[in-house]
């Protein structure tokens, strides 16, 4: 009795264990059965940008499409799964909150909805995870959400110039290349303002344009040139120009400096004015000039010059002058002399005054050459003893 009793005590045992081994499989696959719902092949649902970064305080927004290539339009209802407790996330079409949407069987007609997630405000910078769901008779798919939490950067603008100390002279174009960056997570309209002197003139440029404003996308460095320009008349010395940069409630600003160098201005003239004289050809004739500095600086080591006419020689007392000061003037001769051969009329000669730490100015002067008094004495005297030798000849050879 004890070996059948054995026997039947072991087949028990395998049976049992078969029971047990069998069952937690079965189970598992009927598990795995109930919680997957049949794909939809047909159906597309993505977005351009599924992965994306935000600030604590700020919402985001996907734009989803769905596309079918089913024959017949179908009824797609959204939803969310593994959406962060106190998130909120809304579905939007056509201006409106939307739950569902028939998708059109046409790849020109695109199904276009927009998914808003709202985040509490205390919530903890860190990546987040969760899936849009598109659900129809036919079954599901789901679309995986990645988004960034970040700190929020708290707005900022940054303008650094390179060179903020210029040196010219009243004619220079002062030129300041500016770097401007919106150091924050927020795109920004930037306006561009001046505290600009007296006698100055100052644009901004953009890419060779003038500007007022720019726009600035978040974390972006434009490159800004500032022009100023001084008015011929402004005095030498150091001017100060504050620029801003003002983007909502935010601002930055930074000074420009711009020293102005006095330049000498001369001016060649005559004392009474008129640029003209008489001069005899072959001789030297004086002529008086004015020298005039009108500059803000003095003017040093002037040289005069002339540009005369083939044959003619012109000569200056003094040809240097040392120092011209500051609305300050010289008077200078120029000694003229045409050429023996010069014919009766009128000639320019160009006088030029040259300063070695300025422009050089010069001035047109008219000349008129007479013939000399005595070729006409000669003259007159040869005529009259042509008109003796023929009253002579007449008188004596009338007799006969």
């Amino acid at each position: 009795m004890k070996p059948k009793f054995s026997l039947i005590l072991t087949v028990a045992f395998v049976l049992l264990a078969l029971t047990f081994s069998v069952s937690p499989a079965l189970a598992q696959e009927g598990q795995i059965q109930q919680n997957t719902l049949p794909t939809q092949p047909n159906l597309t649902l993505f977005t351009s940008y599924p992965a994306q970064e935000t600030a604590i305080g700020e919402d985001v927004t996907f734009d989803l499409t769905l596309r079918t290539t089913a024959a017949a339009p179908q009824l797609v209802r959204f939803d969310t799964r593994g959406l962060p407790a106190g998130w909120t996330a809304s579905f939007r079409g056509g201006g409106r909150v939307v739950e569902a949407a028939y998708v059109v069987p046409n790849e020109e007609k695109d199904t276009k909805v927009d998914l808003r997630v709202e985040l509490p405000q205390n919530v903890k910078p860190g990546d987040y995870n969760f899936s849009v769901i598109a659900r129809s008779d036919a079954g599901e798919i789901s679309l995986p959400i990645e988004l960034t939490v970040k700190e929020k950067l708290p707005p900022s603008l940054e303008l650094n110039v390179d060179l903020p100390t210029l040196r010219g002279t009243s004619s220079t174009t002062f030129r300041y290349t500016a770097k401007l960056k919106n150091a924050s997570d927020e795109d920004l309209t930037v306006n561009l303002l001046s505290e600009t002197p007296k006698g100055f003139q100052i644009n901004f440029k953009l890419s060779g344009q003038d500007v007022t404003s720019l726009p600035l996308t978040a974390n972006e460095t434009k490159t800004v040139n500032v022009e100023i320009k001084p008015f011929p008349d402004i005095p030498a010395g150091a001017y100060q120009f504050k620029v801003l940069a003002q983007g909502g409630e935010i601002e930055a600003a930074t000074t420009l400096t711009a020293e102005v160098t006095g330049q000498p201005e001369l001016t060649v003239t005559a004392p009474d004015g008129r640029l003209s004289g008489q001069a005899y050809a072959g001789d030297r004739t004086p002529l008086k000039l004015v020298v005039q500095n009108t500059g803000s600086a003095p003017a040093h080591d002037v040289e005069l010059t002339a540009s005369q006419p083939n044959g003619w020689q012109v000569e200056f007392e003094p040809k240097r002058i040392a120092e011209i000061g500051s609305g300050q003037q010289i008077e200078v001769t120029a000694n003229v002399q045409p050429a023996e051969q010069a014919v009766a009329g009128d000639y320019v000669v160009t006088l030029r005054a040259t300063p070695n730490d300025g422009p050089a100015e010069s001035a047109e002067f008219r000349v008129t050459v007479l013939t000399s008094t005595l070729w006409g004495v000669v003259g007159i005297g040869l005529i009259a003893v042509a008109v003796v030798v023929v009253g002579v000849a007449v008188a004596r050879f009338g007799r006969r």
